[in-house]
C-alpha cells in the first residue's frame, strides 16, 4: 500500500476549506425549487370583483440554502398578472408571503440578516459572511445595511399593494 496524493481526502468527498473558492466555477450550483401564483382569476383589491388573467411572469428569489447539500436555493416563481376592466387596473397575485415587491430575497432572508444585525450586532460584512457559510445564500454588504436602515422592510410603491397607478389622480 502505497501512499498517493489521495491520502489527504477526508470523507467519501474531497477536502477542501470552508469557505475557499477560488473561482467562480468553483462554487456550488443553486438548487432550483420551482413554485406557482398562477391563478386563472383573482378578486380585484379595488373593487372586489373577479379579474381575469392578462398574462403570467416569473421571477426568481434567493432562499436560505440547503444545509444538507451545502448548495444554495433559489426559488423560480411563476405569478399571474391580472387586469380589472372596471377599475382598468392590473395587478399580481399576492406574493407578500413570500417576498417583498421588488426584492430578489425572500423574507426568511430578509429577517435573518436584519436578526444578525440588530440582535447580534454583528457589522454588515461580517453578516454577510456569516449568511454565506451557515445558510449558503449570498447578500452583499450594502444590502444587509439598506434592509435594517428601512427597518427590515422594501419601500412600497405610493400607491396601494402593487397596482398599476393606472386611472389614480395626482393632486
Amino acid at each position: 500500500m502505497g501512499k498517493g496524493k489521495d491520502q489527504g481526502k477526508l470523507g467519501p468527498g474531497e477536502y477542501r476549506k470552508e469557505g475557499c473558492y477560488e473561482r467562480v466555477e468553483d462554487l456550488p450550483a443553486a438548487k432550483v425549487v420551482k413554485q406557482e401564483m398562477n391563478y386563472s382569476k383573482l378578486a380585484c383589491p379595488e373593487c372586489g370583483r373577479k379579474a381575469a388573467r392578462d398574462r403570467v411572469m416569473e421571477r426568481r428569489l434567493h432562499d436560505i440554502g440547503d444545509l444538507v447539500s451545502g448548495r444554495p436555493r433559489e426559488i423560480e416563481l411563476r405569478y399571474s398578472q391580472h387586469h380589472c376592466r372596471r377599475c382598468n387596473k392590473y395587478f399580481r397575485a399576492d406574493q407578500s408571503g413570500l417576498a417583498g415587491y421588488g426584492s430578489h430575497y425572500t423574507v426568511r432572508v430578509v429577517g435573518l440578516a436584519v436578526r444578525l444585525v440588530v440582535e447580534d450586532g454583528l457589522a454588515y460584512r461580517n453578516a454577510s459572511w456569516q449568511l454565506w457559510r451557515d445558510h449558503r445564500v449570498f447578500v452583499p454588504f450594502a444590502t444587509i445595511q439598506n434592509w435594517v436602515e428601512a427597518g427590515g422592510k422594501k419601500s412600497q410603491p405610493g400607491y396601494r399593494k402593487g397596482l398599476s397607478g393606472v386611472g389614480i389622480q395626482r393632486l
